[in-house]
């Protein structure tokens, strides 16, 4: 059963920590239903949403899928998003599931956000 703690975030904390900085990025890390911790990038200097290459027009923000970012971005946001990915998955997370046999154990979900619905990211220049 997926399970993330507050100590397990603070030790992505602390993976993430020194990547928002080199690329000049704001965000938060939060917990969502014990299960899940996302990454809520806020600002920064990083084009997210123009670096996305399957944007909608009218979209400020993004979920980021994290099985496929690296189709959905290209030079310095997809570096972010590699070195995000691997920081996320730092807290001993692993993956036993077996969809065919419909069994899941994994340590726990993890996703991205680039801004959201009610507060876009924002590009600071």
């Amino acid at each position: 059963m997926a399970f993330i703690n507050q100590t397990d975030k603070k030790a992505i904390a602390l993976a993430i920590k020194p990547i928002l900085k080199k690329y000049k990025v704001k965000a938060t890390l939060s917990i969502e239903h014990s299960s899940t911790i996302k990454l809520n990038i806020k600002s920064g200097k990083l084009d997210f949403l123009g670096n996305y290459l399957y944007k909608h027009p009218e979209s400020n923000y993004i979920q980021v899928n994290p099985f496929c970012y690296s189709q959905h971005f290209t030079n310095e946001c997809l570096e972010f998003m590699k070195e995000a990915h691997k920081a996320l998955l730092s807290a001993g997370w692993y993956d036993n599931s077996d969809i065919m046999t419909d069994y899941f154990d994994t340590a726990y979900y993890y996703g991205i956000n680039v801004g959201k619905w009610d507060k876009p990211y924002q590009l600071e220049i």
